[in-house]
C-alpha cells in the first residue's frame, strides 16, 4: 500500500468501494478528481479491478489454467500474477513461455498489459535482449522461452512459470516444450504455473486439462468492462452462435471428439447465415415459413420424445428447398429451427410440437414411438387431432441412424440455416460406431433432426407394381 502515500486505511477502503461501483466514463471522471498519487495508486491496485475469472483460485494447485475469450484480460492476469510472485519471493527464477520469442516480447513483456506495463510506482522491469530475459528491480529474473525451441528448457530451473496462448503452440514441439518445462519446476517449496490461452482443442490442451492438480477459470469477452461496449456487441452479433463466436467471444472450449459423425469443421462448412442466401426465396434463416411466405417444397418436424420426465423432447424443423448458391435447382434440406423443450410433462411437449407444426405449416411430423408406443400418438393427437403425424420405430441406435444423414451434410445436400448451439453440440458428440460423448444423456435434438432430414431426403417413394407385356 506504500504507493498510496499517507492515505488512511479507512479512506482507502471508502475510495475502493466507490471506484468498484463505477465503470467507463464515470470511473475516469472519479479518478481524474483524485490527487495524482492517490489516483495512480488506485489504478495500479489489481485487486479491485479483477472480475471473477481473473481471481487466483485458493488451494494447493500446481497449474492454473485461465482459458477465456479474446479481450477477457488474460495477459493482464498473467502479468499481475508474475508480479505478485516477484513481490512474494525475492530473486525468483521465472519462465515465460510463448509460441515464439517475438510473442513473448511483444505480448508478455512489452505488450499493453504485459510485465513492464503492470509495474507499480517504484517498481521496475526491463528487457535485456542479449540475454532474453526480464530483470526486476528486486533481483528476480524472468527468462523467455519459445515453444518452437523446446530444447532450451533442458537444464534451467524455476520457481514459477507463465505460459501464454498454449493452444497456439506448435503440435509436437509444443508438447515437448511443456514436458521439458515441467522438469524445470523444482525451485522453492511451491512451484506453480499459470497458463493463459484462448480455448482451442488440441492434444496438448487435452493433456493439460486432464492434469490432477489443475484449477481452471475463464470467461467471456463481455465481462471485461474496459472494452468498448459497442464493439463487443457488434462482434457478438456478427459471430453469435458460430463456432468462432462461441470459442473466441464466449470463451467456450469446443473439443473435437475423435471419430465424430459430425466434426466441428463439417458443421461450420454446412452453415448458411444471412438474408442474402435465402433472399430470392423470401425467407430469413430461423423464421417460420408461415411468417415469411417461404416456398419450401416441404416442411417436416422431427420429434424424439423424452425417455423420462426430466428429459429433453427433441423438436427440430427442417425444410426441403433448392440450393441458391449453385443455381442448379438441386434439392437441399435445411435445418430451420430447434424448438426442443426439457423437463416438461407429456402434455407440455405435445403442445409444443403442435404449436411448432402450426407455426411452420408443416406437412409432416415424424415422431419416434419407441419411448411410449401408443402413448406418443395419443398425447400428440390430444394436442392436435389433425396433426399430420407419422410414427416411426427405431430399429437402430441413434448414431447408426445419423450416419447416412451426416453423409448428406458432407455432400452439400443438407445445411444449417443459422446457429443452433445445443443441437450442434449433440451432433458433434455422436461417434461413428454407436457411442455418444456429447452433453446430456442422449442426443435427443440431433435424433429429432435425423428423423426430419431422413423423411425429406432418404425416404424412397413407394413402388407401384405393374405388369409388363413380354
Amino acid at each position: 500500500m506504500g504507493e498510496l502515500g499517507s492515505v488512511k486505511p479507512e479512506r482507502l477502503l471508502a475510495l475502493l468501494d466507490e471506484a468498484c461501483a463505477l465503470a467507463g466514463e464515470e470511473l475516469d471522471a472519479f479518478l481524474a478528481g483524485l490527487p495524482v498519487p492517490v489516483a495512480r495508486g488506485l489504478f495500479e491496485l489489481w485487486t479491485w479491478q479483477r472480475f471473477k475469472g481473473q481471481i487466483e483460485p485458493e488451494g494447493d494447485w500446481r497449474v492454473w489454467l485461465v482459458m477465456a475469450a479474446r479481450g477477457f484480460g488474460k495477459t493482464r492476469v498473467g502479468a499481475e500474477w508474475v508480479w505478485a510472485r516477484v513481490r512474494e519471493v525475492k530473486a525468483a527464477e521465472i519462465a515465460l513461455v510463448g509460441g515464439t520469442i517475438d510473442e513473448v516480447l511483444q505480448v508478455m513483456v512489452e505488450g499493453e498489459s504485459g510485465l513492464i506495463a503492470a509495474a507499480r510506482t517504484g517498481e521496475h522491469a526491463r528487457w535485456v535482449a542479449s540475454r532474453r530475459r526480464v530483470e526486476f528491480s528486486n533481483g528476480a529474473v524472468a527468462y523467455a522461452y519459445s515453444a518452437e525451441r523446446p530444447e532450451k528448457l533442458r537444464g534451467p530451473q524455476h520457481h514459477f512459470a507463465w505460459c501464454d496462448e498454449l493452444a497456439k503452440w506448435p503440435a509436437e514441439r509444443g508438447e515437448k516444450a511443456w514436458d521439458n518445462l515441467q522438469m524445470t519446476m523444482r525451485l522453492g517449496t511451491r512451484p506453480r504455473i499459470v497458463v493463459t490461452t484462448t480455448p482451442k482443442p488440441n492434444a496438448l490442451m487435452r493433456r493439460v486439462k486432464a492434469m490432477p492438480e489443475l484449477v481452471e477459470t475463464g470467461g467471456r469477452m463481455a465481462e471485461n468492462w474496459t472494452l468498448p461496449a459497442c464493439e463487443v456487441a457488434a462482434l457478438a452479433a456478427l459471430y453469435a452462435g458460430t463456432r468462432t463466436g462461441r470459442q473466441e467471444i464466449e470463451g467456450e472450449y469446443l473439443d473435437e471428439i475423435r471419430g465424430a459423425v459430425w466434426p466441428r469443421e463439417l458443421i461450420e462448412k454446412a452453415r448458411v447465415v444471412g438474408d442474402s442466401y435465402f433472399q430470392h426465396r423470401g425467407i430469413r434463416a430461423g423464421t417460420a415459413a408461415g411468417e415469411s411466405n417461404c416456398p419450401f417444397r416441404r416442411i417436416v418436424i422431427g420429434v424424439d420424445p423424452p425417455a423420462s420426465a426430466d428429459g429433453t423432447c427433441g423438436i427440430v424443423v427442417c425444410g426441403l428447398g433448392a440450393d441458391p448458391s449453385t443455381g442448379s435447382g438441386q434439392a437441399v434440406a435445411y435445418v430451420l429451427a430447434d424448438a426442443s423443450v426439457s423437463g416438461v410433462s407429456a402434455d407440455g411437449w405435445a403442445r409444443k410440437v403442435a404449436a411448432t407444426a402450426a407455426a411452420w405449416r408443416a406437412d409432416r411430423v415424424v415422431a419416434e414411438k419407441n419411448q411410449g408406443g401408443h402413448m406418443v400418438e395419443s398425447v400428440l393427437r390430444a394436442a392436435d387431432e389433425m396433426l399430420p403425424l407419422k410414427l416411426v420405430h427405431a430399429a437402430e441406435g441413434k448414431t447408426r441412424r445419423a450416419e447416412p444423414v451426416a453423409a448428406l451434410f458432407e455432400g452439400g445436400r443438407a445445411k444449417l440455416a443459422g446457429c443452433f448451439p445445443e443441437l450442434e453440440d449433440e451432433m458433434a458428440g455422436m461417434v461413428v460406431g454407436g457411442d455418444y460423448e456429447g452433453p446430456g444423456r442422449s442426443p435427443d435434438r440431433a435424433d429429432a433432426m435425423v428423423w426430419a432430414l431422413g423423411e425429406l431426403m432418404l425416404e424412397r417413394p413407394a413402388v407401384v407394381p405393374r405388369i409388363t407385356r413380354l
